[in-house]
């Protein structure tokens, strides 16, 4: 039996989380998806990967979280050896420069508008999952 690696989704805007999900259960995403609501909960995942539990594909992160920011997330996951080598793709509302910059420059392996249009949301969840699910390659568990 194969075991997929879970997508680990880092939001805290509920409707956006229930997009976000609905697209991916469109797209037959086999992988199973781990929500984390805030910064710290997105955090909290790094001690559960050091004890052995399986790390994720990718991880979806948003940049307007609460209790920790996004970029304060991506600086911390870029600097633990657990979880530096897991993509990281940043999808925010945010089309700022500095915030693209910023992201890239602390270790953002790719950075996505967040449609609003659930038929956007769709076509961007078959991109990601087409790509980062079926056809990147990371170091497994």
């Amino acid at each position: 039996m194969t075991r997929f690696q879970p997508v680990l989704v880092v939001e805290d805007n509920p409707l956006d989380l229930d997009l976000i999900c609905r697209a991916f259960e469109r797209c037959k995403l086999a992988n199973p998806i781990e929500v984390a609501r805030d910064g710290e909960e997105a955090l909290a995942f790094i001690p559960r990967w050091e004890a052995g539990e399986t790390r994720p594909l990718v991880i979806l992160l948003d940049l307007k979280l609460s209790r920790l920011t996004g970029l304060e997330v991506l600086w911390a996951l870029k600097a633990n050896p657990v979880s530096l080598a897991i993509p990281v793709v940043v999808l925010s509302t945010s089309l700022a420069r500095e915030d693209v910059h910023e992201a890239y420059a602390l270790g953002a392996n790719s950075y996505l508008a967040k449609p609003v249009d659930f038929d956007r949301f769709l076509e961007l969840a078959e991109l990601i999952v087409q790509y980062w699910v079926r056809t990147n390659r990371v170091v497994a568990d």
